[in-house]
């Protein structure tokens, strides 16, 4: 299975923004935490991330040309603000997880709307890093389910 990562604003500063909500944890260890997590499944991954939300609707789209099977999103702040990442979803009509490293529920009011989570399958948040993996082997069994091969 080929599945793209997707990372939004400001999660390359994991580690060292607020760490009372985000962890000690950096943007590299997240990569590598994905990256581990995809090669014990035997699933194809690519990751990236972008503080440019065009950068984000770009790549949404080139999935869906490069036969990606499903996507894991993390849109960050643009989960409360981009249309723009809610109609790429849409479009590509690819599977696709919304995930959140913080629990967005228990936030702030402006955060309790998400729009691209309205073009997704699942949403996982407040799991950490865990939330990856759980979006991912979650796309695998639907994959699974659906009659495909990894």
């Amino acid at each position: 299975m080929k599945i793209l990562v997707l990372n939004g604003p400001n999660l390359n500063m994991l580690g060292i923004r607020e760490k009372g909500i985000y962890g000690n944890e950096t943007y590299e260890d997240l990569v590598r935490f994905i990256e581990e997590t995809a090669n014990e499944e035997g699933i194809e991954v690519e990751i990236v991330q972008s503080n440019h939300e065009g950068a984000l609707v770009d790549r949404i789209q080139q999935a869906y040309f490069d036969k990606t099977e499903g996507i894991v999103i993390n849109p960050a702040a643009y989960t409360h603000t981009s249309v723009a990442i809610l109609d790429a979803l849409k479009a590509v009509n690819l599977p696709a997880v919304e995930v959140h490293i913080s629990d967005v529920s228990q936030r702030e009011d402006f955060r309790q709307i998400s729009y691209a989570g309205k073009a997704c399958v699942k949403t996982i948040m407040g799991k950490g890093f865990l939330g990856y993996k759980e979006a991912m082997l979650f796309l695998l069994e639907r994959s699974n389910g659906e009659g495909k091969k990894r």
